[in-house]
C-alpha cells in the first residue's frame, strides 16, 4: 500500500509525515513554493519532540505519479480546491484506486465518488500548521491525532480496516468506523469555530460567536434528520513547537498565508445551504460565511471585527 497524498500542506504533510516515519511508502503531491522546498531540500517536520527532514518523493501534480495497484490517494486539500484536484487525478489514476478524504467539511466525498467507486471519509481530529514552504508542524506527540476511517457513505471493509491499521501503526489514533459521516459531522460543528477566528480571534474573544454557531448548526442538523456523533479523543494537550504555540486553525492559516480563498463555503456554508434547504434561519452562519469571504478576497489579516460589533451586526436576528 503506497500512500499518495494530494494536498501535502498542515494535514496532509503531518499524516504523510507520520506514514514515512512508520515505514510506509508515501509520495507527496504540493504546488508551488512548497513543492519547490521539499523537492530540494525534503519536507521539514517539527513536533513538540523532534525535528528532523524528512526525504519523501515529491510531484507537482498526479500526472507526474506513476500509478500503481494498491496505492492510496489521501486528500487534504481544502474544500474549494477539491473538485479541480479530482479532475486532474481522473485524467491520472487508474479508475478503482482508493481516494481517501482527510479534509473538513462533509463534501469531498460526495465529489470523489462522482468520479471514483473506492471513496472513504476521514474523520481528522489533528492540530497542524503550514505557513513556510517546506515545512509542517504538528502540536502533538507522541500521539499526533485521530484518524477514524470508513467507506463512503457508510459501511467498512477490508480496506477500511487496513486504512485504520496504517494509520494506528504511525503514531493516531484510529478506529474503522461504518458510520464515519455521523463524526464527520460531529467534526462540522466543532469547524463553524474557524471562521470565528478569522473575524474576531482564536480563543475568548470569539467564544460567544462560537456558541451561536455551533447550535444553530446543531439545530440545522437535527431538522434535516442528520446524526452528528461527538468527537472525542483521549489525547493530551497541545504544547508548542519551536518555542511556539499553534497560531489558529485551517481557515486561520489560510489567510496568514494569504491564498486568497478560504473554507467557510464548505463548513459554514453547509449549514446556511441544509438551513435553507429545511426552513431554518442561519444568521450566524451566514454572516461568519460572507465576513470569511470577503476577507481572504480583500487579502486581509485576521480580526476584521470585536465580538460586539459581530453581534451587533447580526442585527437582532440571532438567538442568545
Amino acid at each position: 500500500m503506497r500512500f499518495i497524498v494530494y494536498g501535502a500542506g498542515a494535514i496532509g504533510g503531518v499524516i504523510g509525515a507520520r506514514l514515512f516515519q512508520g515505514g510506509h511508502d508515501v509520495t507527496l503531491i504540493a504546488r508551488g513554493a512548497h513543492y519547490e522546498a521539499i523537492r530540494d531540500h525534503g519536507l521539514r517536520f517539527e513536533t513538540p519532540d523532534e525535528s528532523v527532514t524528512l526525504p519523501i518523493p515529491v510531484a507537482a501534480r498526479p500526472a507526474d505519479v506513476k500509478f500503481a495497484e494498491g496505492d492510496v490517494v489521501l486528500l487534504a486539500m481544502k474544500t474549494q480546491d477539491t473538485a479541480a484536484a479530482l479532475a486532474e487525478l481522473s485524467a491520472a489514476a487508474p479508475p478503482d484506486v482508493v481516494v481517501v478524504s482527510a479534509q473538513n467539511g462533509v463534501e469531498n466525498e460526495r465529489l470523489a465518488l462522482r468520479l471514483f467507486p473506492r471513496v472513504y471519509g476521514v474523520c481528522v481530529v489533528l492540530p497542524a500548521e503550514h505557513l513556510e514552504p517546506g515545512v509542517v508542524q504538528t502540536y502533538m506527540a507522541p500521539v499526533t491525532g485521530t484518524l477514524d476511517v470508513g467507506r463512503y457513505p457508510s459501511g467498512d471493509d477490508e480496506t477500511a480496516v487496513a486504512l485504520a491499521a496504517a494509520f494506528a501503526g504511525s503514531s493516531f489514533e484510529a478506529s474503522a468506523r461504518v458510520n464515519v459521516m455521523d463524526y464527520k459531522y460531529g467534526k462540522l460543528l466543532g469547524n463553524l469555530g474557524n471562521a470565528v477566528q478569522v473575524v474576531i480571534a482564536p480563543g475568548e474573544p470569539g467564544r460567544e460567536a462560537v456558541r451561536l454557531a455551533r447550535e444553530e448548526g446543531a439545530a440545522v442538523l437535527r431538522a434535516a434528520g442528520i446524526k452528528a456523533a461527538e468527537v472525542t479523543s483521549a489525547l493530551g494537550s497541545a504544547r508548542p513547537v519551536g518555542g511556539h504555540d499553534r497560531l489558529g486553525g485551517s481557515s486561520y492559516q489560510s489567510l496568514r498565508r494569504g491564498t486568497g480563498t478560504i473554507e467557510s463555503d464548505y463548513l459554514n456554508g453547509e449549514i446556511v445551504l441544509l438551513g435553507r434547504e429545511h426552513g431554518v434561519p442561519t444568521p450566524v452562519n451566514e454572516l461568519l460565511r460572507r465576513l470569511a469571504n470577503q476577507m481572504a478576497r480583500e487579502g486581509r489579516s485576521p480580526g476584521l471585527m470585536t465580538p460586539e460589533e459581530f453581534l451587533a451586526a447580526l442585527d437582532g436576528h440571532a438567538p442568545r
